[in-house]
């Protein structure tokens, strides 16, 4: 399994500026978790760039990803699977819920939360689309666009949802469990 994400760092050169660092995490069958490469950027992040990147760990050694959990980049899936041809992608949740963000009210956010949790939390893909119905009928009439955010989406948002609810969870190092996220940071 890898995580792939990008985190933006302060970093002074001359003058002090915001730039992107990407980020890949790998997760082995047995739990252990390493970082398998951070690449410096310049904003220009794009499916290209993470071709590159995935071609560049598969030539290091990294032969097969079953998940790869990432953000709702476009093109970053067809990059994963242009590498990896059998890897299930995954949305990352707690970015999902951070992009559902940006349409709602502040007022709105933890209330949004709550009726989202259902959904991401669904025992099964027909429970959550349940769930998902119920959601859209409460808050698609005032926030359409988080509707369509998470309709667009759903391909990537379900697959671990085929999993029970016991394996839907990555271990951290020395046995301890990291479980899908209650409520993501906001």
């Amino acid at each position: 399994m890898i995580f792939v994400d990008a985190i933006v760092v302060k970093v002074r050169d001359g003058q002090v500026r915001n730039t992107p660092f990407y980020v890949v995490m790998g997760v082995t069958v047995h739990g252990e978790r390493d970082i398998l490469g951070i690449w410096a950027g310049d904003g220009a992040e794009g499916a290209r760039f993470w071709l590159q990147v995935f071609t560049e760990l598969k030539n290091r050694g990294v032969e097969d990803v079953f998940i790869a959990v990432c953000d709702g980049l476009k093109g970053l899936p067809e990059a994963i699977n242009t590498t990896w041809e059998r890897t299930v992608v995954q949305q990352c949740i707690v970015h999902l819920i951070r992009n559902s963000f940006r349409y709602a009210g502040r007022q709105h956010r933890d209330a949004i939360v709550k009726a989202l949790r259902p959904v991401y939390t669904a025992p099964s893909v027909t429970a959550a689309r349940d769930r998902f119905a119920e959601f859209a009928a409460e808050w698609g009439g005032r926030y359409p666009a988080i509707v369509q955010l998470w309709e667009n989406a759903w391909a990537e948002f379900v697959p671990f949802l085929e999993y029970d609810v016991e394996i839907r969870k990555v271990k951290r190092g020395r046995g301890a469990e990291m479980p899908l996220p209650r409520d993501p940071i906001t």
